[in-house]
């Protein structure tokens, strides 16, 4: 499978910071991810001048295929902090990841400080946790996304991966899962001064769960996912 992907080496988007950042064609979009197209949407990247750039992206107008963008990850100087994806998903076909591209990902991130968020299905399908634990192994910090706290706890019961975890809209403060277990919501969503840059939260191993309340234009639609 062809996956063409976009690198801005220095983000404008306040909330992530001046780092490296990735978009990656929509058709690596698990189908159980309930903000996925065919879902009737509601994610956040589906609006605005990010939609527009993630559909150049995406119809192969924009950005690089995959092994020329392997080959921009590996040669990034040591220690660079980057985020993959702020839209899109690992490599794979909706449905089961492709452990070949994934590896080079991992691979090519040694030495550097990379993470990314994935609803790719690791609770039912071995060969998918399987991977996602190999990267995190590597180095690559994989964020499980969670669909509500409950699902979060569903995520962190696996101990494939760190959990994030998508919130309710007004859910500002800090909170817990059903078993108990501490959600911090991410400083940079209710912050002015801070960013991905600074936080680095999700880009490291840790026992919490990081929240994201639900924003955008696909707020309502992520608000109802959220409180299920």
């Amino acid at each position: 499978m062809q996956y063409n992907v976009h690198i801005t080496m220095k983000s404008k988007n306040a909330k992530v910071g001046r780092i490296p950042v990735t978009t990656t064609s929509a058709s690596t979009c698990p189908a159980v991810c309930p903000f996925n197209h065919a879902n009737e949407g509601g994610c956040y990247a589906d609006a605005g001048p990010l939609a527009m750039h993630w559909a150049k992206v995406t119809d192969g107008n924009r950005g690089d295929a995959w092994p020329v963008f392997i080959g921009k990850i590996a040669n990034m100087k040591a220690g660079t902090l980057w985020r993959h994806n702020q839209a899109g998903d690992l490599p794979g076909n909706g449905n089961t990841l492709d452990a070949t591209a994934c590896f080079q990902l991992s691979e090519a991130n040694k030495g550097k400080r990379g993470w990314t968020y994935t609803h790719y299905d690791v609770i039912n399908d071995k060969h998918n946790a399987r991977i996602v634990e190999m990267m995190v192994r590597d180095g690559f910090m994989v964020n499980l996304s969670g669909n509500n706290l409950a699902h979060a706890d569903d995520l962190y019961d696996t101990r494939v991966a760190p959990v994030t975890t998508v919130l309710p809209s007004d859910q500002l403060t800090n909170t817990v899962t059903p078993k108990g277990r501490k959600v911090v919501v991410c400083p940079a969503t209710i912050k002015d001064d801070v960013s991905c840059e600074d936080c680095k939260l999700c880009a490291r191993m840790r026992d919490v769960i990081v929240g994201f309340p639900a924003h955008g234009n696909g707020k309502k639609k992520a608000d109802a996912v959220a409180s299920a």
